[in-house]
């Protein structure tokens, strides 16, 4: 059954199951909505979940990435995304699907370009491992010259605080580490779009499964060095769970441009699971009808930016997106 939406303040379905409520809450009492988060429209400029309409535009103040000319560009071996182009101080370099590269064209702009500010092409130098014939440059709308490498125009991330942070890797599905030739860093050293490394089994193989395609869906642990034993799907893909949600009682903050970012885990057949309490599993119905998996009453996500089973990158996203532990706990943050 579909429930309604509001939207002005942050939008959010309250959304109830058999052991997941609170008190004497229950659907049909008139708390089929409730706000979560803070005050932005989902899918209004940047928002908690890393996307935002547009390109991800930040509220004004916050965006405080390093600017001007990228000087030598650098090639960088990035856990998880392997070689990666960065600025001569290490900052990681991104391109933004929406632009073109023939002719070179950047659809970034306004509170776009705030959040992902261009890098201009003066000084720009070709370092090791970049063919510096390349590199190019793109007049913007402002009169600006961007760099381009391989037709892309070139940007950086604003809330990349440090050298070496890749936290705009996959926001929005569209903005991407650049790799060396001008493709996706995420797509593989192989260098061609679209191309991965064969994936690995995961730590624990699932479970045999018959019946419908939904029950064939089991659980997996995987035992991370960094976090320790980690839920996963079938796939091996982590799961995660957001802060903005609520499991007591259950609430979705998870709409709109969120989820192009985050996608609903689907549901299991509970009997098949193997290293986790079979009560701690259970469904929840989204806004548009679909049911989602829950462990411990939290809706559960995989992370568009995590390309191979075991990666764990949207781990601590924006301090809101967790890995999950097999106890059905929130993963530890790390240091």
């Amino acid at each position: 059954m579909h429930r309604g939406i509001f939207a002005g303040s942050a939008v959010a379905a309250l959304l109830l199951t058999a052991g997941c409520s609170s008190g004497d809450n229950s659907a049909g009492k008139g708390d089929s909505v409730q706000p979560v988060g803070d005050t932005k429209q989902v899918g209004s400029g940047y928002d908690l979940y890393g996307n935002g309409s547009g390109s991800g535009a930040v509220p004004a103040g916050e965006a405080g990435a390093k600017t001007g000319p990228a000087g030598q560009l650098q090639v960088k071996d990035i856990a998880v995304l392997g070689s990666t182009v960065t600025d001569s101080e290490g900052f990681t370099l991104y391109r933004f699907d929406k632009d073109t590269p023939k002719p070179p064209k950047s659809a970034c702009e306004g509170d776009c370009a705030k959040a992902w500010p261009p890098v201009a092409a003066d000084d720009a130098q070709a370092g090791a491992g970049i063919d510096k014939s390349l590199l190019g440059s793109v007049q913007r709308a402002d009169g600006t010259r961007q760099l381009t490498l391989a037709g892309w125009p070139v940007y950086r991330y604003a809330k990349d605080a440090k050298a070496g942070d890749t936290l705009g890797e996959g926001v929005g599905g569209t903005w991407h580490a650049l790799g060396p030739a001008g493709k996706p860093a995420t797509a593989g050293a192989a260098g061609g779009d679209g191309a991965e490394a064969p994936a690995e089994a995961p730590a624990e193989a699932p479970a045999e499964g018959g019946g419908d395609a939904a029950k064939g869906d089991v659980l997996v642990v995987n035992r991370n060095a960094e976090l320790g034993p980690i839920l996963a799907d079938a796939e091996g893909r982590t799961l995660y769970r957001f802060d903005k949600d609520s499991a007591w009682p259950m609430k979705i903050g998870c709409l709109g441009a969120c989820l192009d970012t985050w996608k609903p885990a689907k549901p299991v057949d509970k009997e098949l699971v193997k290293g986790i309490p079979a009560e701690s599993v259970g469904t929840v119905k989204r806004p548009d009808g679909t049911e989602q998996l829950t462990i411990d009453c939290w809706p559960m996500y995989t992370f568009t930016g995590d390309k191979e089973p075991g990666d764990i990158s949207g781990h601590n996203k924006q301090g809101l997106w967790f890995a999950v532990t097999d106890k059905g706990k929130k993963a530890k943050a790390g240091g």
